[in-house]
């Protein structure tokens, strides 16, 4: 009987694993069609003409970049399907910049619906290559559904804004509001030791107060207000409307909407926040008569993948080259995971670019919080050597290059960022979890013997003991004044001078520069042409560097680039609670990757927003 059951259950057994492999199988039969269909596509389309006349289209997908990540291939298997779209800055404004002096593009045309986010001094650059763009006489037209905050400052520099009848212009202000876990970790029985230098230095404060310190509200107060002041002064002088219209709407909305009967456009559109309400069909009624009509019965354009792709094929190669490596994401010790930075393989990156004789010179771009002390180091030393060897290197803030970033950045020769950057926090800290008193809770304990004092005294299921708990804060102290040092002898200051302006405080790229933090204010293109002038090159080229992709990585981005077609991103924007439990994960996540050897981090808790 024993045996039959052995066979009956082996059966079973059987069957599954077929099932199973059957379905593996399957699915990636179905990947690999896919593949081949997408390489057909390649094959057989036809080269796209640029028309004689065409509006060039600035369409921003998902969120506003400095490099998109690398895709994975087999991301459609993925719950939820592939990551949100990425769109690179770069391209957007090397796209505008090549139509401004190109007679066949007679317009350029903003549609933001699909703009999820970005940092304020991303959107700023665009703006301001859209402002050189519109020297050349040629309109400017944008048009949103509906406009977010975000969407409505990108929007707000066309010469004609169009809103929807049924839209609405949203301009709320800036707030941050932070979420605090101390209460919650104290009816768990966990306790979060922490160790830092610096009493601006917030990011730990979740994990250790209930509500914000005075140090982070003050500091938190004056961003905000410098950014906002970008926001309102770009808005105020782009529409011809005063500060105090534009303060009237954003403090009292109610009041705008009460006045036009509750309609909401109508209320954008009295304010002078735009200028006309257009359907679809009126609007693109409106870009035909501009542009004329292509044969499919739509306005003549073309979209900035199709246009960079014509325009980078046309262009003579340069015989110099100023490579620009991006530091994008939380900065971790060894090699880089998606939304990170490696300090290992940027490392490489570095040396790669230093050992290539065509290229003469380093941008580093950073849009990056920080996070290990230990491989921003790695990093900031690779910088200190390429500039040793003869190479120059500049540092170009994106909109975050606080803690850890600014740390790297102090390994160039000079330092750039926009006015809305987000810039300093020169500070450390570390963070040790103890579980013992919840796992007491639920009858475990813990005991041993060890060899000496702090033998196992960083383990989280026992008390932290004094002896380590005092060895960890002098080693953060002198992580602290390593720091001090570091950006001293890089902006010819001494520690003291330093300490005055760092203790984790946050400044704005524009504060920073008088502060002298950073020497000088632009975005990515004025640092290019410091580093230019530093090298002494007059005609160059503009390289990307990134990690070597594995073939399948290199097939899907080279299908992606030639076909326009993407792996299907998430359906629909999450509720309200997913987007809260999805901040949540984030943070987690991103803690539960800190792998600093040290455990010492150079970290803001701040984001452009």
């Amino acid at each position: 009987m024993i045996t039959g059951l052995f066979r009956f259950f082996g059966r079973i057994l059987v069957y599954l694993w077929r099932a199973v492999n059957g379905l593996r199988v399957l699915i990636f039969n179905l990947v690999f069609v896919l593949v081949v269909v997408a390489v057909v596509m390649v094959l057989m389309r036809p080269e796209l003409p640029l028309p004689a006349s065409a509006a060039l289209v600035i369409a921003p997908s998902g969120v506003l970049v400095e490099q998109r990540e690398i895709e994975d291939p087999l991301a459609l298997l993925r719950a939820g399907g592939a990551p949100d779209p990425q769109t690179a800055l770069s391209d957007l404004t090397e796209a505008i910049a090549a139509a401004r002096l190109d007679d066949r593009i007679k317009a350029l045309v903003i549609e933001v619906d699909d703009l999820d986010g970005a940092g304020l001094s991303k959107l700023a650059e665009l703006r301001t290559a859209i402002e050189a763009f519109k020297t050349s006489g040629k309109p400017v037209l944008a048009r949103g559904e509906r406009y977010t905050q975000g969407q409505y400052y990108l929007a707000s520099v066309a010469d004609e804004v169009h809103l929807a009848p049924d839209g609405f212009v949203l301009v709320t202000g800036l707030a941050r509001y932070v979420s605090y876990f101390k209460g919650a970790l104290d009816k768990l029985g966990i306790k979060m030791h922490v160790f830092r230098v610096g009493e601006y230095k917030s990011f730990s404060e979740p994990f250790t107060r209930t509500d914000m310190s005075d140090e982070d509200r003050a500091n938190s107060r004056d961003l905000l207000d410098g950014l906002w002041n970008v926001f309102r002064n770009d808005v105020s002088a782009s529409r011809r409307i005063t500060l105090d219209v534009l303060d009237n709407y954003v403090i009292d909305y109610g009041a705008a909407l009460e006045a036009s009967g509750g309609d909401a456009a109508l209320a954008a559109q009295r304010t002078g926040l735009v200028d006309r309400l257009s359907t679809r069909d009126e609007w693109a009624a409106m870009l035909k008569d501009r542009v004329g009509e292509d044969g499919d019965g739509d306005f003549n354009q073309v979209a900035v993948d199709d246009y960079l792709a014509h325009h980078r094929a046309l262009a003579a190669p340069a015989s110099a080259k100023i490579a620009v490596l991006v530091v994008q994401g939380g900065i971790i010790d060894g090699t880089s995971s998606t939304g990170s930075v490696g300090g290992d393989s940027f490392a490489e990156l570095v040396r790669e670019a230093r050992d290539d004789e065509s290229i003469k010179a380093l941008v580093v771009r950073i849009d990056s919080p920080g996070g290990s002390a230990f491989a921003s180091e790695v990093i900031r030393r690779e910088l200190e050597m390429t500039r040793k060897a003869g190479k120059p290197v500049v540092a170009s803030m994106s909109s975050t290059a606080a803690s850890g970033g600014y740390w790297i950045a102090a390994g160039a020769d000079e330092i750039w960022a926009h006015p809305a950057t987000l810039t300093g926090s020169i500070g450390i800290f570390a963070m040790m979890p103890e579980v013992a008193e919840p796992l007491g809770r639920l009858g475990v304990t813990v005991d041993g013997v060890s060899t000496g004092p702090l033998a196992g005294a960083f383990d989280p299921r026992r008390p932290l003991d004094d002896a380590a708990a005092r060895a960890m804060q002098i080693g953060i102290e002198h992580g602290y004044r390593r720091f001090l040092k570091t950006v001293g002898d890089a902006r010819k200051m001494s520690p003291e001078e330093v300490d005055l302006i760092a203790r984790g405080r946050v400044w704005t790229g524009e504060t920073a520069q008088k502060l002298g933090l950073v020497d000088g204010l632009g975005g990515l293109d004025a640092a290019l042409k410091a580093t230019a002038s530093r090298a002494g090159l007059s005609d160059y080229e503009v390289v990307w560097a990134e990690a070597s992709l594995s073939t399948a990585q290199r097939l899907m981005r080279r299908l992606s680039d030639m076909t326009g077609i993407e792996l299907p991103a998430r359906a629909s924007r999450p509720s309200p609670v997913e987007q809260v439990l999805a901040v949540l994960r984030t943070d987690f996540d991103a803690l539960s990757g800190w792998n600093d050897p040290r455990h010492q981090y150079v970290h803001c808790l701040c984001a452009a927003p």
